[in-house]
């Protein structure tokens, strides 16, 4: 039983890895425009966004 639950999670991260490494990039986009706008709160914002995501993928790819 284990080792099925296992696989389902394994089938789960592969296909979450694509949808967040487009995610990353995304927040990146948006992180440079808000730093060539100055635009602090939406800096702040994109931080904590792909930290969080950084975390996830670093889980994901363990």
């Amino acid at each position: 039983m284990k080792q099925v639950i296992q696989t389902l999670k394994r089938t789960d991260a592969e296909k979450r890895i694509p949808v967040l490494r487009m995610e990353i990039d995304y927040e990146l986009a948006r992180l440079h425009e808000a730093m060539v706008n100055a635009d602090q709160e939406t800096i702040e914002s994109c931080k904590e966004n792909l930290t969080r995501f950084r975390q996830e993928l670093i889980r994901l790819e363990a």
